[in-house]
């Protein structure tokens, strides 16, 4: 049993039981760490979220503190309990890899804490003490923590992954983890990351974790693959498609905006500058790239969109925003870019499901089993702690020195609008809802679920119609429970989510896509997006020649106030469906094509609550329809709670008419502003 004072200033009781050789013994915690807070808030540099650079050092000392809340010794590996589900360790082999995973991701927390303190103590331990003697741990044979160098059959594993990330800290602080080391300890250490680093990897990211390793020991000398080093920093490049965004083979999502550029602008910082400043130059232009759009994908307050694999990671999304410091660039408006990166920093720390046992859980905001994939432990979420490699950015930096602002919310977006934004070789489509303060994006998913072996390509961390920062997407359900997509009933009578989607155009606010069934290829749907000031308005068609029964979502609610209420309301002969939570109200009403809608109650489907409720239309698809029948029209609306419908916002559109051959549809909205789908 201890007794802690954190030097953040807040107050830890932690009473510990350890299990260190068995993995699947859970600590005991009769007292875990309390929220974070701001202490001390400085509303005069920050009016927002009173977040100075102090604050996100004392943010990154209690992130360190609930993981050293699980060593009471030098000696003990950084390991955490298990999350039931399917995260490793699945059995005894994965526990050095577990541990491997532990201590370098912590390290992303602990490396710019060490830059400003060496000595810096958490829970009685010496910080860096501590890191250097697991370093040493980890290439001492017969210790339970020792990994083998790479032997010359093995492929790319998580431990590549784990060493490219030690790399990052090395080059942090190499006076830290690095110098202190005997050349014994230095040969051993090089010797076995150097086999990891000079090797295969896998088409994407990867490539990075072979560059750091192959980048720092050749700056300290060593001999490298410099060939290889050469190929993998043009591979990586090669991923660059415009708009701030790389692909990451083959999806798009949070991490190839963050990671990639967040790799490239340190790897530049740290390595490519002096030895490949032509390299260093191209990675810094795509960096460049990012600031006019990255920004809008953030919601007003400073919320980032549940999206893609990448979620476990959260914050470390905010990265690319303080790495903007390091260079002065006037079309920055640093004060937003910080206000962003500090108010996600808050989305998570304030948020009583983060921590659980004292550190994150697999999850969004909690543990969230349907968002968990399989390659992640518990340590695994600690990569989010690269956000605070923004710590390496000096304080006197315009992004630490910047009044907080709302940047474009402030004036650019305006109220009763909505605004798209485009990424034209990537096809994402990020929106702006200024009613609500709202981002959301539409995004590239064409992966295959049946014989799979990476399922979460497929699931909803990809599938979705659209991903909004204000609703948090829903996991699919067995009775055919679904949030902003659509659903059919396959051959086996169970309900197949739409998954293979394929970009067509993006004209005069409509976003195109055409989507087929994965099972039943014969069902297909032609697909019309038009982002309104107040939701979304579907135009899709049914182009398939096959019967199909068809059910369709819009966003749903978590139960955070009590019980959801579910009301409807007549609109000039339409049936319009509501649910509240108390905090926003969500509306759908069907104009064409489907029977009805209906407010349904999910549980455990939802990564905020265990009870939601979500608003699904159905219909049965027949083949081949007439060109009338196969228009399916659907508002999909939103207000925040307490505000009245009116009825142009729960009827945006006065008039639909549709062609002869069904090919184009005609909307005339409210404000006599006239719009035509062409399929």
């Amino acid at each position: 049993m201890k007794k802690y004072i954190l030097s953040c200033g807040l107050l830890l009781t932690v009473l510990a039981t350890r299990a260190q050789d068995s993995v699947w013994m859970q600590h005991k915690r009769v007292a875990n760490q309390p929220l974070f807070t701001v202490e001390n808030p400085d509303y005069t540099a920050s009016p927002f979220t009173g977040m100075t650079r102090k604050h996100w050092k004392d943010a990154a000392l209690y992130l360190l503190s609930g993981a050293f809340s699980y060593i009471d010794s030098p000696d003990d590996p950084m390991q955490f309990p298990k999350q039931p589900g399917k995260s490793y360790p699945r059995n005894q082999g994965g526990v050095v890899t577990e541990k491997l995973e532990g201590l370098c991701r912590t390290l992303f927390v602990a490396a710019p804490l060490l830059k400003e303190n060496p000595e810096l103590i958490v829970h009685g331990i010496k910080v860096g003490d501590y890191y250097r003697k697991q370093l040493v741990k980890l290439i001492t044979p017969g210790n339970d923590s020792y990994v083998k160098p790479r032997s010359s059959t093995t492929g790319p594993t998580q431990t590549l992954v784990e060493f490219g990330g030690l790399a990052v800290s090395l080059f942090t602080i190499p006076e830290v983890l690095w110098e202190p080391l005997t050349a014994e300890q230095k040969e051993t250490l090089a010797r076995t990351m150097i086999s990891y680093g000079d090797g295969p990897t896998v088409g994407s990211n990867w490539k990075f974790f072979n560059i750091f390793v192959l980048s720092f020991f050749k700056d300290k000398g060593y001999t490298v693959n410099e060939k290889l080093l050469k190929e993998y920093i043009e591979k990586s490049l090669e991923h660059y498609r415009g708009d701030g965004w790389y692909n990451d083979a083959p999806a798009y999502d949070y991490y190839s905006m963050w990671a990639f550029q967040m790799y490239g602008t340190l790897w530049s910082k740290f390595f490519g500058d002096k030895y490949y400043p032509a390299y260093a130059k191209q990675f810094r232009a795509n960096f460049s790239d990012l600031k006019g759009n990255y920004p809008y994908m953030f919601s007003r307050v400073g919320e980032m969109i549940m999206w893609g694999r990448s979620i476990a990671y959260r914050m470390g999304a905010i990265v690319p925003f303080p790495l903007m410091g390091l260079e002065k660039d006037a079309a920055v408006n640093y004060g937003w870019m910080r206000r962003i990166a500090s108010g996600v920093l808050l989305q998570f720390l304030r948020n009583p499901s983060f921590l659980e046992d004292n550190i994150p859980a697999i999850g969004f905001y909690g543990a969230f089993e349907p968002a968990v994939q399989s390659y992640s432990c518990r340590g695994s979420v600690f990569w989010m702690a690269k956000a605070f490699l923004g710590l390496l950015v000096p304080g006197e930096s315009d992004f630490w020195t910047a009044t907080e602002n709302e940047g474009a919310w402030q004036k650019e977006l305006k109220k009763g609008q909505v605004y798209n934004k485009l990424q034209d070789s990537s096809h994402i489509l990020i929106t702006d809802y200024p009613n609500i303060g709202a981002a959301e994006l539409r995004a590239w998913c064409h992966v295959k679920a049946v014989g799979a072996w990476e399922q979460f390509r497929s699931s909803e961390n990809y599938n979705r119609l659209s991903y909004n920062s204000a609703f948090p997407w829903q996991a699919d359900g067995p009775r055919g429970e679904v949030a902003m997509n659509y659903v059919f009933l396959n051959d086996k009578k169970e309900w197949e989510p739409a998954r293979l989607f394929t970009y067509k155009k993006f004209e005069n606010g409509i976003y195109y896509r055409d989507v087929e069934m994965e099972t039943r290829k014969n069902i297909r749907l032609q697909l019309a997006d038009m982002p309104l000031p107040n939701g979304i308005l579907r135009v899709d068609k049914n182009s398939s020649d096959a019967d199909a029964a068809v059910r369709l979502g819009h966003y749903a609610l978590p139960a955070v106030k009590g019980a959801i209420k579910t009301t409807t309301r007549k609109v000039k002969g339409y049936t319009a469906t509501i649910i509240n939570n108390g905090v926003y109200q969500l509306a759908m009403v069907p104009l064409k094509g489907w029977t009805k809608a209906e407010a349904v109650a999910a549980t455990g489907l939802h990564p905020v609550a265990q009870e939601s409720t979500v608003i699904n239309t159905a219909a049965d698809f027949k083949a081949s329809p007439k060109p009338d029948q196969a228009i399916y029209v659907t508002l999909l609306l939103w207000k925040k709670a307490g505000e009245a419908w009116t009825d142009n916002e729960l009827l945006p559109v006065k008039k639909l008419t549709v062609s002869a051959d069904a090919g184009t549809v005609t909307v005339i909205l409210a404000d006599k502003s006239v719009k035509q789908i062409k399929y």
